[in-house]
């Protein structure tokens, strides 16, 4: 009973940071790293197994790998092969030599840091070692000193992992890192989304002919899950944008990698992106949600967040979380934690939600980045600190399955980039919009110039639903210069950038017309910005921003000749929800001589593994 509640007051401290110190006396691992305790010792003694070495048969190689999400190729929770079943490391006693040992069998140089509580998500099945002791030089974790295999008093609340340097031994062949050829995209929740793949650093997608379980199954255990729920067909989790690798998938379900099974090479005319193959998979319970609730909304999908704390004297209670600074990224966290897909706005008021009984704030400060997967992982204040503290200040959700994904059409940047030297008379309704560096103020107008770096914009929306602005049409700003309404101060960042990522020039788009310019065939126009109509952009469409309007360009007046970097990021400010915001930014190499400018090496966030290296 005991034990059951340290390891209860560990899970609160680990999702929200409020420790409360247990009174039993607990064990500390033998490592630098400091943990929260995770065991009380029996109360009544027993013998405990001396640590001993657990080797196999010397004929057969120990595999490892790594898994759990969310992690990077070079992370996640530790998994061996034993015995023809994968399990598990218990953390207990773990420390930064069994790391290294770990990570040199992966075919990494070395450890950077280790993980306990499952931090990468609980595994299944055993978990084959406990109490494991290594002095940092053995060839393999089963060299080291353990209770043996398949000796352990831990739960899968304890799976350990590590973290490995992103530096690869030199001639290490046989990885058992399950590394990151594979992605899901487009998808609501944790394990399920469109199944992209890497071949010659560009993402493609795998058409659904023969679509089946079996496949899907294979993508899911190669990104750490477990098998697939679903085999889904028709781009149900939205079209790709680069190519079709894949056709006939047909995997036996038992194969490491989706690469490793049969399938046909594509041509053009065999599929198209409608036809792009998705999953969902089966995966582990993390618990997360139990920690977390929604009250007060008018479906399950929305109303204010509610935390749950352990009080001083060991009871559970429900708090509220201060509204203040609350925006849809922490929004993103909360209905990633619940299992309710994305997150289409984050409330700071939620006077109109119906009353609870949970009145008291706890909570305050919150900031996430966006990508974790429960609020304990975000910052904040570790005492409160609110204003406006009345629960209907509370910060509150509005989740969905489907929201948005925009990307930028990298090829026509490049395609259409030029300099233009233009009249300071004409760029009065500019300069009033904040289109101008800000050395235009102190020019002599109307006399003299500014030099543009000017190029067209094409931005698809390839997700599930309409992206639309965050403010209604009630709050949108006319600007009588230009004639036309902002319904977003910043729908896009220009930059210019030097070899080490410092801005030496920028740009901005005010969404002064989000439109449908075109549309794939078969997706009919619906927004358009004439006589205050409805702004947004549809899914299957795009909006083009050309290159001769106001305000689509860099002023590179004051930019010396040399080797750059365009960077252009679209709701950078991430107001509106996506799907996926790693592909909102493009970089190119930009070389500029003066005179003359060319881009060339275009590319999509991480479409493309290649490092961006400046020209000779």
């Amino acid at each position: 009973m005991e034990k059951s509640r340290c390891r209860q007051q560990l899970v609160f401290s680990v999702l929200f940071g409020l420790w409360l110190p247990c009174s039993l006396a607990l064990t500390t691992p033998s490592s630098a790293t400091t943990r929260p305790p995770t065991r009380a010792p029996s109360p009544t003694p027993t013998p405990t197994p001396s640590p001993s070495p657990s080797p196999q048969s010397p004929t057969a190689r120990l595999k490892v790998r790594l898994s759990g999400y969310p992690r990077k190729h070079n992370e996640g929770r530790v998994e061996l092969f034993h015995k023809g079943e994968w399990g598990t490391i218990c953390d207990d006693d773990f420390s930064l030599h069994n790391a290294n040992v770990l990570c040199r069998q992966l075919g990494f140089v070395s450890a950077t840091g280790w993980t306990h509580s499952a931090k990468y998500g609980k595994g299944q099945g055993k978990i084959w070692l406990d109490n494991v002791l290594c002095n940092g030089g053995e060839k393999s974790i089963e060299l080291c000193k353990s209770r043996g295999w398949g000796n352990s008093d831990c739960t899968h609340d304890e799976d350990a992992g590590v973290v490995c340097k992103d530096e690869r031994i030199p001639g290490f062949v046989d990885s058992n890192v399950i590394d990151s050829n594979v992605r899901l995209k487009g998808g609501a929740r944790v394990g399920e989304g469109r199944v992209e793949v890497l071949k010659d650093n560009e993402w493609g997608t795998v058409c659904d002919d023969r679509w089946n379980l079996q496949s899907a199954s294979v993508v899911c255990r190669e990104l750490g899950f477990g098998s697939a729920k679903e085999a889904l067909t028709g781009g149900r989790m939205g079209q790709g944008m680069g190519p079709i690798y894949m056709n006939e998938v047909k995997c036996f379900g038992q194969e490491r990698s989706i690469w490793n099974c049969p399938f046909k090479n594509i041509t053009s005319e065999d599929c198209q992106h409608v036809e792009d193959a998705s999953v969902r998979c089966n995966v582990p319970h993390m618990g997360l949600e139990d920690s977390i609730r929604l009250t007060g909304g008018r479906t399950r999908y929305e109303g204010r967040v509610e935390v749950l704390r352990l009080d001083t004297n060991g009871t559970q209670s429900w708090g509220l979380i201060c509204g203040e600074t609350w925006s849809t990224k922490e929004a993103i966290v909360v209905c990633r934690q619940l299992g309710l897909g994305y997150a289409n706005q984050g409330v700071q008021e939620t006077w109109y939600w119906d009353s609870s009984n949970v009145t008291e704030m706890i909570m305050s400060g919150v900031k996430c980045a966006g990508n974790e997967m429960s609020l304990g992982q975000c910052q904040h204040h570790k005492t409160l600190s609110c204003q406006k503290a009345a629960a209907k200040f509370a910060a509150g959700v509005i989740c969905s399955d489907t929201t948005s994904d925009l990307v930028l059409n990298a090829p026509l940047v490049q395609q259409t980039v030029y300099i233009e030297d233009r009249p300071l008379h004409m760029l009065y309704c500019s300069a009033e919009e904040d289109c101008l560096s800000k050395s235009a103020a102190k020019a002599d107008w109307p006399y003299g110039h500014r030099r543009l770096l000017r190029f067209s914009s094409q931005i698809h929306n390839i997700g599930r639903a309409d992206f639309k602005p965050k403010a209604g049409r009630h709050s949108w700003i006319w600007h009588a210069c230009h004639g036309h309404y902002h319904s977003m101060d910043i729908f896009t960042h220009y930059d210019l950038l030097s070899a080490n990522g410092t801005r030496v020039a920028e740009g901005h788009k005010a969404s002064f017309c989000l439109e449908d310019s075109d549309c794939q065939e078969g997706v009919s126009k619906r927004y358009e910005c004439a006589n205050f109509g409805d702004q947004g952009i549809t899914v299957g469409c795009w909006d083009l921003y050309r290159h001769d309007i106001d305000c689509q360009w860099i002023d590179i007046t004051d930019v010396r000749p040399g080797n750059y970097i365009l960077q252009i990021v679209i709701n950078p400010n991430q107001e509106v929800s996506e799907s996926d915001f790693t592909n909102n930014a493009m970089k190119c190499n930009c070389k500029y001589d003066g005179h003359r400018v060319w881009l060339h090496n275009c590319h999509i966030g991480n479409q493309s593994k290649k490092t961006i290296k400046l020209p000779d």
